[in-house]
């Protein structure tokens, strides 16, 4: 049976009306609504384990835009603590997780995690936003890939350089890959777990892969995400199909090879040509994106031009879900999100007008 979501439709490359639309990092500091949930909750991790507030943060862009998808409010550091890495947050300097993994040894002492307990809060969070969400639009899952999620753990936080993670990639890199195949089991168990409680999409975001050589990245990301798409269901417990999503930052060069993992969806970033990407995914998968963030900080008729200028590139054709090429930014106005979301379903609504005429 088809669903009649317009994100879902898009995802599996089936005809809409008009192109749908959701924002990576959609609910977050941008929105003040979120500021004063998060104050209430007293600290970042706080809120990603509070499920009632998790899933009240969740639906405040939806109800706020009329987006056409939501995602879980969470983070991608949930399964590193999981495994036994202590985790926090620090103002100003990000996620800290100490100390890093740097040996064997230390890789001996992570431990298995079991989703349903030691990250129960996110599968309950899942369950709350699904009966606030009533049916209206579905719920995206996600996971940090195993690359990203081991660049964290061996770094001990983010970093500019990688020094660490690379240096061990040059030297021990069996070590590394027993670290991501250890993530990439873990990542699939957990994708599971949201599914099985109600994500009806789930997206694996690979944001330092751009950081590798094509050899690398063959190797490095772009396995152990393979490894994971392999072991997820693609149905959900109620029989429909279950797209999943994967989002490598700077690699839409490398879009042949990302097809090849069994995704349904490829994320792009804005370093893509959209239209050169339509055609070599050859209806083989759907695309995502593909917008600057930063063009958010322009005026409302550049943000029309551009998204005029995104949906023309990729032409009146299924299978494409517009969206920023990254994660939108603390600083923009909501209000410039309200004219990208007009602009996406007026300018959209045209051009599929324009196909059929």
């Amino acid at each position: 049976m088809e669903p009649e979501s317009l994100f879902l439709r898009a995802c599996l490359g089936l005809p809409t009306p008009r192109t749908p639309l959701w924002v990576m990092r959609q609910a977050g500091r941008y929105l003040p609504e979120y500021r004063r949930v998060r104050a209430q909750a007293g600290d970042f991790l706080a809120l990603c384990k509070n499920p009632d507030l998790a899933a009240e943060v969740t639906l405040q862009p939806v109800e706020r835009f009329g987006l056409d998808a939501a995602i879980l409010f969470s983070d991608i550091l949930v399964i590193p603590e999981a495994m036994g890495m202590p985790l926090r947050f620090e103002e100003g300097e990000g996620p800290k997780l100490h100390p890093p993994l740097r040996t064997a040894e230390d890789l001996a002492r992570l431990r298995p995690f079991d989703p349903e307990r030691e990250l129960g809060y996110v599968m309950a969070a899942i369950e709350e936003i699904q009966r606030r969400l009533a049916g209206r639009v579905p719920l995206i899952g996600f996971s940090g890939s195993p690359w990203t999620l081991a660049t964290y753990m061996v770094e001990g936080g983010s970093s500019r350089d990688f020094a660490a993670v690379k240096r061990m990639m040059f030297d021990q890199p069996e070590l590394l890959e027993s670290l991501l195949e250890r993530l990439a089991d873990g990542v699939a168990a957990y994708l599971t777990a949201q599914i099985r409680h109600g994500a009806q999409a789930v997206q694996l975001f690979d944001t330092w892969a751009g950081v590798l050589s094509p050899r690398d990245f063959r190797r490095f990301s772009l396995a152990p995400m393979a490894r994971v798409v392999r072991q997820l269901p693609r149905t959900g417990p109620d029989g429909q199909r279950v797209p999943v999503i994967l989002f490598a930052k700077g690699c839409g060069a490398r879009l042949e090879e990302i097809v090849q993992t069994g995704c349904d969806v490829v994320g792009l970033d804005w370093t893509a040509d959209l239209a050169q990407a339509r055609i070599l995914a050859a209806g083989r998968v759907a695309l995502q994106g593909n917008m600057d963030p930063a063009i958010l900080y322009a005026s409302p008729e550049r943000v029309r031009q551009e998204v005029r200028e995104i949906l023309r590139a990729y032409g009146p054709h299924p299978g494409h879900i517009f969206n920023l090429g990254h994660g939108i930014t603390p600083e923009v106005d909501p209000e410039q999100v309200r004219v990208l979301v007009e602009a996406v379903r007026e300018e959209s609504l045209a051009l599929r007008q324009e196909g059929s005429a």
